[in-house]
């Protein structure tokens, strides 16, 4: 809208400008649409993790929710999460993490029986030097061969089995409730320190609850306690 008043020596521009108001719906539309759409596979990928139990949930997905679930597992870890995407059941490199200077380079292999071998390690060790990436990871729901653990070791690479996946599921969690409740804790408007539950012991409010700066005596803030 504010487009119109502006002057373009640009033809072209110009005449977008004089444009813009009425194309102005049509853009705010699309926008809308991408934002809820983005928020509805936030929502499920969210709903994906949240109701992994055990190893057998894990093990019931299929090779794509499987790649969801270890992606949404680092993004609650920190990370920003890439998901490159149309690699099939199969081959290439499923996620790229990066947090701060780091790079991990994931592959994704949902087998439910078989022991994930050594060439897959090898393949993405291969891929993470060339990349000059800082590690790799190898995320099976089954296991690895002791081959593929032998490789690994002393090299820039992770190897996560079906049982250590559902480890690392169960500490994002823990770690999420801990700041929700750290989040949650009352803090004193005036000292910033902690405010802790007490109860009057005497005057006309005796033995009712109330929130007191823990601090006291030095801050003697109290707030009404609603609980």
């Amino acid at each position: 809208y504010l487009l119109p008043s502006m002057v373009f020596q640009n033809i072209f521009f110009n005449a977008f400008a004089k444009l813009a108001p009425s194309l102005a719906p049509i853009f705010t539309g699309l926008l809308l649409f991408v934002a809820a759409l983005s928020a509805f596979n936030a929502w499920r990928k969210g709903q994906l993790f949240n109701n992994q139990k055990d190893i057998e949930t894990i093990r019931k997905l299929n090779w794509r929710e499987f790649e969801v679930l270890v992606g949404e597992a680092y993004r609650r870890k920190g990370y920003n999460v890439i998901e490159t995407g149309g690699s099939g059941a199969d081959g290439g490199i499923d996620l790229v993490l990066k947090r701060g200077g780091e790079k991990l380079l994931v592959q994704c292999k949902h087998w439910k029986m078989e022991n994930v071998g050594v060439k897959i390690v090898r393949e993405l060790y291969g891929v993470v030097i060339a990349e000059k990436a800082t590690g790799g990871v190898v995320i099976s729901s089954g296991k690895f061969t002791q081959e593929a653990i032998d490789f690994a070791k002393g090299k820039p690479l992770e190897l996560l089995n079906g049982t250590q996946l559902l480890i690392l599921i169960t500490e994002v969690n823990k770690a999420q409730l801990q700041t929700i409740k750290d989040l949650n804790e009352k803090i004193c408007p005036m000292c910033s320190a902690k405010m802790v539950l007490r109860t009057a012991k005497k005057g006309q409010n005796a033995g009712e609850k109330f929130w007191g700066c823990s601090a006291f005596p030095k801050c003697k803030t109290t707030q009404p306690y609603n609980g």
